[in-house]
């Protein structure tokens, strides 16, 4: 009995050996979790993210580049070294050189990045000079860093008036939903999504767009597809995407984890 209680106990501790919580699941917040890797500082990234310290041998790093799409936006690569991208775990522990990234215009955040490359539509850049920012973080959103400031990667990037050429790119606008066999709409309010969630069918190889409406700040994801989009409060954000995956894809949105509806992709 002794040696049951005794075994019980440290699969308590351990967690089981279980898989690690994902932030899509209940009861995960961005604090930090019981990872021990590093020295947790009382100072966050600028975005209330507290940062965890490790030596700068070894460290993970970043470095960002981008190159304009022929169809639209730009496409941009995260260069990483001593880090690896962990989806399936987001949530869980810090683990050494390990997490995803956070992507920032002019301070702004616009998306999470659980991969190397990213898609950035020309219609979330403004026209004009901007600072883009990759900033890597730990399973648990604390913030790597080194000598107390964050690792991150920083880059210039100049998106011209609409209707000019690469760099002022003539295909930089998103297309209108229009220009997508399926438009949908969704508005969400108070933590309440309408219409309510229900499935949009759709055919392999057809265009979508994802129209959609919150009263605060978040962010579009596209489960199955990797695609986010960020949502400024009170403003109609579209992403549209071309469904060649089939299968069953939630649209969630992450801080709010409300399910918008579902693809079912044929």
């Amino acid at each position: 009995m002794l040696a049951l209680s005794l075994l019980l106990a440290s699969g308590a501790v351990t967690g089981c050996g279980g898989r690690a919580t994902t932030h899509h699941k209940p009861g995960t917040t961005h604090e930090q979790a019981s990872g021990n890797t590093g020295t947790l500082l009382t100072a966050d990234d600028g975005s209330g993210h507290r940062l965890r310290e490790v030596p700068a041998e070894g460290a993970p790093e970043v470095r960002l580049t981008a190159r304009p799409d022929s169809e639209d936006g730009w496409n941009l690569q995260l260069a990483v070294e001593n880090f690896r991208f962990t989806p399936d775990s987001t949530g869980g522990a810090a683990l050494p050189g390990a997490g995803h990234a956070h992507l920032e215009l002019d301070g702004r955040k616009l998306a999470r990045l659980y991969g190397p490359w990213f898609h950035l539509p020309a219609a979330q850049v403004p026209e004009g000079a901007h600072t883009l920012t990759v900033r890597l973080y730990a399973d648990d959103h604390t913030a790597w860093a080194v000598s107390g400031k964050p690792v991150e990667g920083m880059m210039q990037l100049t998106a011209a008036a609409s209707g000019s050429h690469p760099g002022g790119h003539s295909h930089g606008a998103t297309p209108p939903p229009e220009q997508a066999d399926r438009t949908v709409t969704i508005t969400v309010r108070d933590g309440r999504v309408s219409p309510a969630p229900a499935r949009t069918e759709l055919r392999r190889g057809e265009r979508v767009a994802l129209r959609v409406t919150s009263d605060r700040a978040d962010t579009l994801h596209v489960h199955g597809y990797d695609k986010e989009l960020a949502l400024p409060a009170r403003q109609e954000a579209t992403l549209i995407l071309t469904a060649d995956r089939t299968g069953l894809f939630e649209v969630e949105t992450h801080e709010s984890a409300l399910i918008l509806t579902q693809l079912l992709v044929r």
